[in-house]
């Protein structure tokens, strides 16, 4: 299996001796257009990897923010289809970044699993995050994964204890999520030294990389967590930047990247980040 980009881009700020800051956006939100150029602009705004949303009607995992922001993507239209087009288009620009797809397990069934692992291999996708897919009925997922070479990335949270660790680990590549808190997306913030302990236990456990997500809303945060983790997740701070934009009738892409920018900096003038064995 050749070096994915996540283990390249990894492997690279480990030499830096940084975290990664890892952006998500809802592909489709508030529309195709806009969310391409988002979606664009995201590297050089200062996202090391990517996580891109696929709309979904029942986000059970998310916070009003991103369930608004699929509700905006889904009315305007967007599908998984396109979702790997916009993927797709993303590509023709950028053969570094890693793009990481993160959902919900029913659209992929519909599709099937190796017709969609298939699929996204060849719209350019490195990694797929599946919030509802247990890891005691993931095996069919992921052999289409593997056969793909994407990344199957599992989720861990505050109360994965040991017991429960390595079966959650089982088959996870990439890097390990951590979900800082417990509840959706947008609740609640993280606190860097309540999760040091559980990334540190993560780490030693999986031998990858952690990213720590859920509960990130500031500059402050994103740095702070860049200090005790491998990397810093943002989703709901960033579509709460869509939806700000279009109620002041602003240009949601200079809004969005801007927010980025201002995370990606703290990220990256954190502190030495710990870094993974």
């Amino acid at each position: 299996m050749m070096k994915s980009r996540i283990d390249a881009r990894f492997a690279a700020l480990k030499a830096e001796d940084r975290a990664a800051f890892v952006a998500y956006v809802m592909a489709g939100d508030p529309n195709r257009a806009t969310a391409l150029d988002i979606l664009k602009g995201l590297p050089a705004a200062g996202a090391d990897l990517i996580e891109l949303g696929f709309p979904f009607s029942d986000p059970m995992a998310e916070g009003p923010p991103i369930q608004k922001a699929a509700q905006r993507a889904l009315k305007d239209g967007m599908t998984l289809k396109g979702v790997l087009e916009l993927a797709a288009e993303f590509r023709q620009g950028d053969d570094t970044t890693p793009l990481i797809m993160m959902g919900y397990l029913n659209p992929l069934v519909t599709w099937g699993f190796e017709a969609f692992a298939q699929a996204a291999a060849a719209a350019g996708i490195d990694g797929l995050i599946i919030v509802d897919c247990p890891p005691e009925e993931a095996d069919p997922l992921a052999d289409a994964l593997d056969a793909a070479d994407i990344s199957l990335i599992r989720l861990a949270t505050p109360t994965t204890d040991d017991k429960r660790l390595p079966v959650v680990l089982r088959r996870t590549s990439g890097f390990v999520y951590y979900v800082s808190v417990t509840g959706v997306t947008g609740a609640k913030e993280a606190d860097a030294e309540a999760v040091r302990p559980a990334v540190a236990r993560i780490r030693a456990a999986s031998g990858l990389p952690v990213a720590v997500g859920f509960g990130i809303r500031t500059p402050e945060r994103a740095g702070a967590i860049a200090q005790v983790a491998d990397a810093a997740v943002v989703g709901s701070a960033l579509v709460d930047e869509v939806a700000e934009a279009l109620e002041r009738n602003e240009d949601v892409t200079a809004r969005v990247l801007s927010k980025v920018q201002s995370l990606a900096k703290a990220v990256r003038s954190a502190r030495t980040a710990p870094v993974s064995a």
